[in-house]
């Protein structure tokens, strides 16, 4: 829900003069008591302000430092944070893979069919397993190596950053591919990843500038 201008009003003299009373915000918007009331009882429902009785009104949980990273993190979607895919294609090889990974410098491979359609993904952990002992690995198809895509965990470009973080913990992953539906052909095709990285970053720079205010 986006504030009034009035409403952004209050939570800055709150935040400036707390606890303030509710008559003292109004005649420092210059207006009675009664005009405001609404916009205080919204700002409390949301988080903004709290109030004490016969103390007058703080700032809430959403203006704390902790809320207000929440906040942003749900505000941040998938698609502002998710880096560029790096994709193979299924006929491929477990070389071509080993290759990719370390060219690439990420942790896990996408894999799509012939269509550019979300087939499976392939991991350095799953490599290792073939590729250990094995000296003709190789040239085995990245297709019988890779987890098939109705075992991979996905995340749509309009989730929520904070819900792909928990996604990530839920699953126990490192990564997931960014995907989108095609309805008429009932495909997902590849647009991105997000990986532990990329939400280890976003920490850094949301509390590197809440620090630094």
């Amino acid at each position: 829900m986006e504030l009034t201008s009035r409403q952004l009003t209050i939570v800055e003299l709150v935040k400036k003069h707390a606890p303030i009373t509710g008559e003292q915000i109004a005649e420092a918007l210059g207006i009675s008591r009664p005009t405001i009331r609404s916009d205080l009882s919204v700002l409390v429902m949301l988080g903004y302000i709290d109030a004490k009785p016969k103390v007058g009104y703080f700032l809430g949980k959403v203006m704390t430092t902790e809320g207000q990273l929440n906040e942003r993190l749900r505000q941040l979607k998938v698609k502002d944070v998710m880096n560029r895919p790096v994709v193979i294609q299924e006929s491929a090889t477990v070389n071509d893979a080993v290759i990719a990974l370390f060219m690439e410098n990420t942790g896990f491979l996408t894999v799509t069919d012939e269509h550019g359609a979300l087939s499976g993904m392939v991991s350095l952990k799953d490599l290792l397993k073939v590729t250990l002992g094995n000296p003709s690995a190789a040239t085995i198809p990245i297709s019988m190596v890779m987890t098939r895509s109705t075992r991979i965990v996905t995340v749509s470009p309009e989730d929520s950053a904070l819900d792909a973080a928990k996604k990530m913990l839920d699953h126990q992953v490192g990564g997931m591919p960014v995907v989108t539906l095609h309805g008429d052909r009932h495909r997902y095709e590849v647009v991105g990843r997000i990986t532990k990285t990329n939400m280890t970053n976003i920490l850094v720079e949301l509390t590197s500038g809440y620090m630094a205010e």
